[in-house]
């Protein structure tokens, strides 16, 4: 019987180590993920941000080139300038379209998180 109460110690002093350990782990993983929510919340504000001053600034060059140039060409080639206009926004359009679906699809949010919870899961089953 006394050597029950021997070993209850040393069980107990494994479990709160192994305890201490998954803690530690997830109080890591937690803190990595909030490290990167931030850095999320940062870059899509500042994408917001530059969408905004390109947007604004662009309908304002636009409009103006625009104006100049039909009051330019208002006896000659009216229509046919606005037609080219058109065209060649419409071309710009495309052009920002796939920039920013390109920025959208390069990186994935939390990848760093994702890849630490897989390689503890690696070494989990390695293990077993």
């Amino acid at each position: 019987m006394s050597a029950t109460p021997e070993t209850k110690p040393g069980v107990w002093n494994t479990l709160q180590r192994i305890l201490d350990t998954v803690l530690a782990t997830a109080q890591n993983r937690v803190e990595l993920f909030a490290a990167e929510l931030q850095e999320e919340k940062c870059r899509l504000i500042e994408a917001m941000l530059c969408a905004a001053a390109v947007a604004v600034f662009g309908i304002m060059t636009l409009t103006l080139a625009t104006f100049s140039l039909v009051i330019l060409l208002w006896e000659d080639a009216r229509l046919p300038a606005l037609a080219g206009l058109s065209v060649l926004y419409l071309f710009g359009t495309v052009l920002a379209w796939r920039a920013l679906q390109s920025r959208l699809k390069g990186r994935k949010p939390f990848a760093d998180t994702v890849g630490e919870l897989k390689k503890d899961r690696s070494c989990l089953e390695t293990r077993n």
